[in-house]
Parts: C-alpha cells; structure tokens; sequence
C-alpha cells in the first residue's frame, strides 16, 4: 500500500489518522504541493485532479478523495470502526465531516489561495480571506457537536467527524483563528490528541516535515 501526500495536507493527514488507527502502516511518498509536484505527468495518471492524497491498494487499485479513501479503509479493515453504530449518529457524523471536507476546507486550500494571490488580492487579504472561512466553518461545527456526548466529537471513541476536525483546526490556527472560541471542539481535540494514532499523524512527525 503507498500513500501519496503532503506533510502539511489536511487531506492527507485525515488518512494518515485513519491508516494509523487500522494499524497500517504504508509507504509514504511525498509530493510537494508548493513546488508543483502534485502536477507531474506520472501524478496525473494516477489522479487527474492533481491532488494529495491518492492511496493504492496492494492490488494495484487507486483512490483518490480523503473521505472516500477514509470509507474504504473502514470497510475492508472495520476494526475499529471510524462511524457510530447507531444510523442516526452515523448521519451526523459523516454531516459533520462533510461541512469540514466540502465547506470549509476547499475554500481556504492552497489552489484557492495561490488563484487568489494571481488575481491580484494581496497576501494580508488572503490571509484574512482563509481565516474568515475557517472562523465561520468551525463556529458552525461547534454547534453541530454542542450537546453529543464526548469527549470525542460523537461519544467515548474517535469517528470521521474527529478525523476531520483536528487536521482542520490546525489550519485554523495556522491562518490566526482564535480558536478558544469553540470549547467543545477543543475538547474532542484534547482527546484525539491523547492517542498515540492521532501524534503520529501530525504534519511535523511526517518524513517530509518542513
């Protein structure tokens, strides 16, 4: 199994998580998304869309997308699981990584930014400009967790929802979001933070930590 990503990808650090939990343990292959490397021709081949991560299988099979690969890996390897038992909080869980994955995240990535910068916003402005969609996501998120039992975001163990909201609150954090502001999403932080999966997922533990 090989994972191609990017060290400070808060895509690829969703399945890191993910891998990390299952107990696998892949060949990582970097490719260095402010050089450009995500663009290669051998790259393409593998996922037109010129994103990190991209996962094949021991079959020679290719997946592309986070929660796609993240579903994946949870049917082929269900121990342990990373969605509730119950098919209402499976729902929630997955809304709550969907409103990180599709609303928050791509809005404020680098693609995003660097358009920005091309079109003439200065950098201050695209700062300011990420900032605000993570401000606004997570106050949303905040919410959506605001009376579920924790400590994680959906109860007593770690699901999707967790591994979106954590690889996300460190890009708010890296754009000066004041993130105090959402207590109960710093506490399903706290707790994912705990676990040894979680440590080993962060970007400054990858190989290529810059």
């Amino acid at each position: 199994m090989k994972l191609h990503g990017y060290f400070r990808s808060s895509a690829a650090y969703r399945v890191r998580i993910a891998l990390n939990l299952k107990g696998l343990t892949p060949e990582h292959l970097a490719r260095h998304l402010r050089k450009g490397e995500q663009t290669a021709s051998d790259y393409l081949k593998l996922n037109p869309q010129g994103l990190v991560p991209t996962l094949e299988d021991d079959q020679g099979g290719v997946l592309t997308q986070s929660l796609a690969i993240i579903e994946w890996l949870d049917e082929t390897h269900p121990t342990p699981p990373l969605l509730p038992l119950d098919a209402l909080q499976r729902a929630k869980s997955r809304a709550f990584a969907l409103a990180i994955a599709c609303d928050i995240h791509p809005v404020q990535n680098l693609k995003v930014l660097v358009r920005l910068r091309q079109l003439g916003v200065p950098d201050d402005k695209v700062t300011e400009w990420a900032a605000w969609a993570n401000r606004e996501g997570l106050a949303a998120c905040e919410k959506l967790v605001a009376n579920e039992p924790g400590p994680f975001c959906f109860g007593e163990v770690p699901t999707v929802a967790d591994l979106c909201l954590v690889p996300q609150l460190a890009n708010a954090r890296r754009f000066g979001v004041d993130v105090a502001a959402f207590p109960r999403l710093l506490q399903a932080e706290a707790a994912c933070q705990a676990m040894q999966a979680f440590a080993d997922a962060a970007p400054d533990k990858q190989p290529d930590a810059e």
